[in-house]
């Protein structure tokens, strides 16, 4: 029997990737309503990337809460996939070592909170589910050991490492990026590869801010020097600084934050409206702390804030100077607790009475960051933020090196390093 059920289980997950790969631009995914607050990360660190090394005692942290607030059997599986998130032809059986489904058997009933919700974690990777490879792994979290069933979807990234990362961000030589862009600046020393032709064998992948929306790919070595590579070239690695980020502060909702307007509270349910966003970018950069992006889940007045902590519909607003609405183009909320995905439910709608976008959002106590996207009704690729940029602005970036001989069927992750664009400390403002 136990045969049987595993051998149904590696059936259904061939037949479940095929669907994957046509969408797989949308990574990360939740395909119920009643998930919320999904989130996988390094272990303590809530907005550390979710990578784990090989043959290593570290930890990454599954969190998530359903908001039906009863029991149920929920699996999780990996899926291995290139630089690039595309799946890979193995078997299931050549790069996991143990079970290929995982049932996630800690769960919590809220506690304090008026919201009501069940609230799972697991601790990855589980000693009977060990990954062998390291890469890409889509997570994928579905009900009843039915892979059919999909829940949501997060990354992960599994690192054998085998090369020395250092960089530094510089301003760009170029007239038009010098005060409004920053530029990475790295080098690789690679040790135990044969780079018989690094430009094709060797894959870079830059993010800023943990972002995948709008991340570096394919960077091409500017000159290989044995072992090293250098990657030094003017118009390569170059981002928008952005500005530190819009936040939101859900720690208390007894005590409201300096960005909330007004509160409602119900016998089950709390609202919030927050004071009105405008364009902020003709305004000059001021440093402060941020997430760069992220969220975390914490709370004042509570000890586990994972179930814990409560629920509240923040009611976001945008508006222009004059309160009109901007000609041809769309505005979406975003940051990490959107994902970043420009859809209907993170679009602001504007509302001609009131002469504002509107956005609600149903979040957990905890600290957000966030901004405001366009996008072109005509074109979809003319994004911007309505932050404004600045070469001095507070940025992490994170270089993941990817290798792939012409004899191997998958990109192995081989390096990883951590960068912040600021190391002097800044005081409040410049």
């Amino acid at each position: 029997m136990n045969f049987i059920y595993r051998y149904c289980g590696f059936l259904s997950f061939f037949i479940f990737c095929t669907p994957f790969i046509m969408a797989a631009q949308n990574i990360e995914r939740v395909y119920k309503p009643y998930i919320r607050t999904a989130q996988l990360f390094e272990y303590g660190n809530q907005q550390g990337l979710p990578v784990f090394s090989l043959n290593s005692n570290n930890r990454l942290e599954l969190e998530f809460d359903d908001m039906e607030g009863n029991v149920k059997s929920y699996y999780y599986s990996y899926v291995l996939c290139d630089y690039n998130w595309q799946p890979v032809e193995y078997s299931p059986f050549e790069y996991i070592k143990g079970f290929t489904q995982t049932r996630i058997t800690t769960y919590r009933y809220s506690s304090i909170a008026f919201t009501r919700y069940t609230h799972y974690q697991a601790l990855l990777p589980e000693q009977n589910a060990v990954p062998t490879k390291s890469g890409n792994y889509l997570l994928k979290v579905f009900l009843d050991g039915d892979t059919s069933k999909l829940v949501f979807t997060k990354q992960m990234y599994v690192l054998d490492s085998k090369a020395v990362i250092s960089a530094n961000v510089v301003q760009p030589f170029t007239p038009q990026l010098f005060n409004t862009h920053q530029r990475v600046r790295f080098s690789a020393n690679i040790k135990g590869i044969n780079l018989f032709s690094a430009a094709q064998e060797v894959k870079t992948v830059i993010l800023q801010n943990n972002r995948l929306d709008n991340a570096q790919r394919d960077i091409v070595p500017t000159y290989v020097r044995g072992d090293i590579l250098e990657y030094n070239t003017e118009n390569a690695a170059v981002f928008p600084g952005g500005k530190e980020w819009r936040w939101l502060d859900l720690r208390s909702f007894r005590l409201q934050s300096d960005r909330i307007d007004s509160g409602v509270y119900t016998k089950n349910t709390s609202d919030f409206f927050l004071k009105t966003d405008m364009d902020r970018s003709s305004q000059r950069y001021v440093y402060f702390s941020d997430y760069n992006g992220m969220y975390n889940i914490v709370t004042y007045e509570s000890i586990n804030p994972f179930w814990q902590g409560d629920y509240a519909t923040v009611h976001f607003y945008f508006a222009q100077p004059d309160g009109s609405s901007l000609e041809g183009k769309d505005i979406y909320l975003a940051g990490a607790f959107t994902g970043y995905q420009l859809n209907d439910q993170w679009k602001m709608k504007y509302n001609s009475s009131t002469g504002k976008y509107e956005c609600n959002a149903l979040l957990k106590q905890g600290y957000y960051n966030y901004t405001y996207i366009t996008v072109n009704k005509n074109d979809l690729s003319d994004k911007k933020e309505l932050e404004g940029n600045y070469w001095e602005t507070e940025n992490e970036y994170t270089i993941l090196m990817y290798y792939k001989s012409f004899n191997d069927r998958n990109h192995q992750l081989i390096g990883v390093s951590k960068i912040n664009s600021r190391s002097d400390k800044p005081g409040f403002s410049f």
